[in-house]
This record gives C-alpha cells, sequence and structure tokens, in this order.
C-alpha cells in the first residue's frame, strides 16, 4: 500500500465523523433557526427579548462562578495529591474522582437529598432552629450540583501539570528566601496555567450545556439548556430552539479557543 492510499484510509474515518457528526448536524441548526418567521434576524430576539436574555445571562454567570470555584478548589487538591506520598491517597483520588461515574441526574438528585425538603440539611436545621432550609432548587443547588461533577475533571487535567513540575524549581525558589506566596505566584501556578486554561474551558463548556443536572434542579430556574427543552417540546418552536442551540455552541466553542489559544500561548513561553 502506497503513502496516498494509507494516508487516505487515516483521513476517511475523520472525514465521515466530521461530516455526520459536525457539519450536517450544524447544517441543519442553521437551517431549523432560518426557518421561523423572523428568518436569521430570529438570532437577534435571544437578545432583545428579556426572558431569553435573562436566561443566557443567567447561564454564563453560573459557569463562570462554577469554572472560578472549580479551578480554586482542584488546583489546591492536585497540589496535595501531587506532592504528598500518603496512606490511601489511591483510595482518596478515587474518592475524588468517583462523580465521573455519574450522569446528570444522579448528581441532581444526590443534591436533592442533601438539600431538598427532605434532605438531610433541611433536616438537621428543622431539628436544631425549627426551619426547614432548602436550597436544592435554587441557583446555590444548581452550583453544587455543577461542581460536585466538574472538580473530578479538571482535577485530573491539573494533577497531571502538577505531578510534572520539577521540584527543584521550588527548592531553589525556598533557597533563595521566596515565601510560599511567592513561589505559588512565580513558580508553581504558572507552570500550572496551560492546565488550568484547559481544564478551566471544559469546566465552562459543560456547565454551559448541562442538561440532566439542571432538568432535575432547575424547577424556577431557566437555564439555556432547559430554554432549549422548552422551546422544542413545550412551545414548539423549532427554530428558536435551533438558535438558542447555536448561541451556546458558539460561546463554548468560543471559550475552548480562546483557553487553547492561551495554553499554547503559555506551552512556547510567550
Amino acid at each position: 500500500m502506497n503513502s496516498r492510499r494509507f494516508d487516505f484510509f487515516l483521513i476517511l474515518p475523520l472525514a465521515i465523523f466530521t461530516l455526520a457528526f459536525l457539519i450536517l448536524p450544524v447544517a441543519r441548526l442553521i437551517a431549523e433557526a432560518g426557518s421561523g418567521p423572523q428568518g436569521l434576524a430570529g438570532f437577534l430576539v435571544i437578545l432583545t427579548e428579556a426572558r431569553f436574555r435573562n436566561s443566557l445571562i443567567v447561564t454564563l454567570l453560573l459557569a463562570i462562578v462554577t469554572t472560578v470555584a472549580t479551578l480554586a478548589v482542584a488546583t489546591i487538591a492536585a497540589q496535595t495529591l501531587a506532592n504528598r506520598r500518603f496512606t490511601g491517597r489511591g483510595l482518596l483520588l478515587s474518592m475524588l474522582t468517583f462523580p465521573l461515574a455519574f450522569p446528570g441526574v444522579v448528581v441532581g438528585f444526590m443534591i436533592i437529598l442533601f438539600g431538598g425538603r427532605l434532605g438531610l440539611v433541611g433536616s438537621v436545621t428543622k431539628s436544631l432552629v425549627g426551619t426547614n432550609v432548602v436550597f436544592a432548587y435554587s441557583l446555590f443547588g444548581l452550583f453544587l450540583g455543577y461542581l460536585y461533577f466538574s472538580v473530578p475533571r479538571v482535577l485530573l487535567t491539573i494533577l497531571a501539570a502538577a505531578e510534572k513540575l520539577d521540584p527543584s524549581l521550588v527548592e531553589a525558589a525556598r533557597s533563595l528566601g521566596a515565601s510560599p506566596f511567592a513561589i505559588q505566584r512565580d513558580v508553581v501556578l504558572p507552570a500550572l496555567f496551560p492546565a488550568m486554561y484547559t481544564g478551566g474551558a471544559l469546566c465552562f463548556a459543560t456547565a454551559m450545556g448541562a442538561f440532566g443536572t439542571a432538568f432535575t434542579l432547575a424547577t424556577n430556574i431557566d437555564v439555556v439548556p432547559l430554554l432549549i427543552y422548552t422551546e422544542f417540546t413545550l412551545a414548539t418552536n423549532a427554530s428558536m430552539a435551533a438558535a438558542i442551540s447555536i448561541a451556546l455552541g458558539l460561546i463554548t466553542w468560543a471559550a475552548l479557543a480562546i483557553a487553547r489559544n492561551r495554553a499554547m500561548r503559555d506551552v512556547k513561553g510567550g
């Protein structure tokens, strides 16, 4: 088999995947979005109509807060696990990554068991102060659900980078009198930034498009994935659902592209 034919067989699966799962679905979405009464101008409705605009803002803010909190927790945990060897480390890492096995609906149900009307927190607060504290169906409950399944994904990404960090760099900075804060700022975090950008972008994209957890918890919250669902199923407005889907895809694609470019610049020392 000559080189050209071999290259063809290598590229063929990628071409089929790109056509079947990327180009054709996106083209169908664009065509559906333009088939509404307003045509492609329906995209402007996402920004001009209060319901759609507010849903987009809430989803963006929730995804940003989730990303920041996830990066903070995952970075601390990754450094702790990378720099220390202790009995039970493997078990602890397995427990921290265990949420990867749960679909979004299960995560939402766990948050209900924790902070729902009959949840653990409500039972404890009712017995202590006589008030049943319920937060599972609020933005805070949704935030906890997103945080729960986001930390393991980002942790594994940052942990891989933390384990590759040369300990001699930290020791050299410490021997020169650098404080722990200065070591973090000037040595450790710059080395972890590419992994943090990548993990943060994936966390942001996941939080923007998470449906299972939102469907379980967001009974009074109109986040974008639920908005797409209600527009398509309840309002039978397929064109608007397609327009919102494209807008959501563009936002998450932009976040991933920015993170990838920034990570590449940091890796190259730019």
